[in-house]
């Protein structure tokens, strides 16, 4: 497998806007190009205005006559967490605003696949809707949009995927991806997407009267911050500053005990408390058990939860999504020891894996192949796609890449070079999804692993660690853990701080199975450190001596707090030797 490098990061200088702040603190920041304490404040009213985003107008327009007018609107969400979180946000929103008739409808992916099919269309149809509004897919809905007009329903398309040559003909669209959009937010979630609208429509609502003339108090939609946090953390999309915003408004709102019921329920179930609520929770512990319900069965029973006015309804739900979870684990476990012998088998009998790879099994579960993909992803450091048998001859697969390829452009470069290659195909930077006709799948992991090379090289597949620097031992305490792990929405984008030096193993021993437990001493410090290394035991090195890479955390056990280290990786001392970066 390749070998990874811990990197440090050639320190920024600190700006003196970050004076006052904990010394590592600024440090982090300054490397992460903040340059004022207005960016840490992430208020509201640092939101960028909703009027750049094109086809905003129409939408609202079109949304203020559903009302006025009192259409049927049925929400057509996507089956992850993203899409969960704004099918939820929109049918609560538009209830607020006075809306009398919402309801939605979320395709199940093993029998109607992603976004607003002409299939589902016909679904849609019995529950003669006037009005469909896509969240978080439809900009690549071609036949869908035309599939609902000729039964006389209109459609609202709002989505963040990149679209390509064609747009849908829906009465409004609105992507910040679009072509010709001014909006400089690019990374927007679906449920950033749909928030914005609805933000956009209180505003034209307040304008006209609305509320006044419905006798309806104007509804406080920061409440539905939380759904946005939620969706935002869940789709990996980069945290730039606006995303920050929505995320730490959202995470604040819950840590104030003012979490929607079903996310309230969840949390319970996976055991975290509100008030020390973090973007790791949302995404590692919240997400992944909403998540579930879409990858092994249907996503309309995490919708239900996310839409319960109830906290029993709730925690029931949220029950039920557990053992879905529980159960994902497992189908994962075992696809996941599958790949790694295809893995081994290949490294054998290859000098050199492919650059882009492409994994198959008939009878990997639909469902989990995209988590799949993402673990070989970070075993091999290289683009993975994972393929399993669909229908009707065709293969599904899911796609994952690394810092350097564009994985939705680099399926589209081979969608050009080989026409009718690729049955349909659509996704982001870092994720994809595709299907292809079985009998050319051979030609596909071909082509694949062509255009991989063309964009990337050797270097670019070797795992770098960015490291934050070393810190000194003896501030590596219960203040700075607690700094870090508060101080801001870290994820995607915006890295939760990363730092690296050599220790000498006191003792370790698994735990989970997977996990290694580590009591490491530094040479400068008489105290030793409690450290965990998560699903390292095939990969840590037996070594006296180790080059840690690690963030500080804080441990929570039977009421008391201390200091633990959670290993990002680990390599003997002498044979990794940090680099500036």
């Amino acid at each position: 497998m390749p070998r990874k490098r811990i990197v440090r990061r050639t320190p920024a200088a600190v700006p003196a806007a970050l004076a006052g702040l904990h010394p590592v603190l600024a440090q982090v920041c300054a490397n992460r190009k903040v340059q004022s304490r207005d960016e840490l404040e992430h208020a509201l009213g640092g939101l960028l205005p909703c009027a750049t985003l094109a086809g905003m107008e129409g939408a609202v327009r079109l949304l203020a006559d559903a009302l006025d007018r009192q259409w049927r609107i049925l929400i057509v969400g996507d089956f992850d967490a993203d899409g969960a979180t704004s099918t939820t946000l929109a049918v609560r929103a538009l209830r607020m605003l006075g809306a009398e008739q919402v309801d939605f409808l979320v395709p199940n992916r093993f029998e109607y696949g992603y976004g607003l099919t002409p299939e589902i269309v016909a679904v849609a149809a019995e529950r003669q809707p006037d009005l469909i509004v896509t969240v978080d897919n439809g900009i690549s809905s071609l036949d869908g949009v035309r599939a609902a007009h000729a039964r006389g329903i209109r459609v609202l398309v709002t989505d963040h995927h990149l679209p390509g040559a064609e747009l849908p003909e829906a009465e409004a669209i609105v992507n910040p991806n679009q072509p010709g959009d001014r909006f400089p937010a690019k990374s927007l979630a679906g449920v950033g997407v749909i928030f914005y609208v609805m933000l956009a429509l209180r505003a034209h609502l307040r304008e006209s009267g609305w509320f006044e003339r419905q006798g309806i108090g104007e509804p406080n939609l920061a409440q539905l911050l939380d759904l946005v946090a939620l969706g935002t953390v869940a789709d990996v999309v980069p945290l730039e500053y606006n995303n920050r915003i929505l995320v730490a408004q959202g995470i604040a709102r819950i840590r104030a005990g003012h979490a929607c019921p079903g996310i309230a329920a969840l949390m319970e179930i996976a055991g975290r408390r509100p008030e020390r609520l973090v973007t790791a929770d949302l995404g590692f512990a919240i997400g992944p058990r909403l998540n579930a319900a879409g990858r092994m069965h249907d996503m309309s029973l995490g919708i239900r939860c996310l839409l319960a006015d109830d906290l029993p309804t709730a925690r029931r739900l949220a029950a039920e999504l557990d053992v879905l979870n529980k159960e994902r684990r497992g189908t994962e476990e075992v696809m996941r020891e599958q790949a790694f012998d295809i893995l081994k088998r290949m490294h054998l009998e290859t000098s050199d894996l492919p650059y882009g790879l492409c994994l198959y099994d008939p009878d990997w579960h639909e469902g989990v192949i995209g988590i799949l993909a993402s673990r070989v992803k970070d075993r091999v450091h290289r683009p993975v796609i994972v393929f399993t048998d669909s229908s009707d001859g065709l293969v599904k697969g899911s796609a994952r890449s690394i810092p350097g390829l564009h994985i939705r452009d680099a399926l589209d470069a081979v969608a050009a070079h080989h026409p009718g290659l690729l049955v349909k195909f659509g996704g982001h930077a870092m994720a994809a999804g595709l299907t292809i006709g079985a009998e050319n799948l051979g030609t596909f992991r071909e082509a694949f692993d062509a255009e991989v090379r063309r964009a990337l090289n050797a270097e670019d597949l070797e795992g770098i660690i960015l490291s934050d620097g070393r810190l000194e031992p003896a501030g590596v305490d219960e203040e700075l853990a607690q700094t870090l792990r508060f101080a801001l929405p870290w994820g995607q984008g915006f890295p939760e701080p990363v730092f690296d030096d050599v220790f000498a193993v006191v003792s370790r021993r698994v735990v989970g199975e997977r996990h290694l437990k580590l009591v490491l001493r530094h040479p400068d410090h008489p105290k030793p450190f409690d450290a965990i290394a998560f699903n390292a035991v095939d990969d840590a090195p037996n070594a006296g001596e180790l080059h840690v890479a690690y963030r500080v955390d804080l441990n929570e056990f039977n009421g008391r707090r201390s200091v633990q280290l959670i290993v990002e990786h680990l390599a003997p001392a002498e044979s990794s030797l940090p680099v500036a970066g």
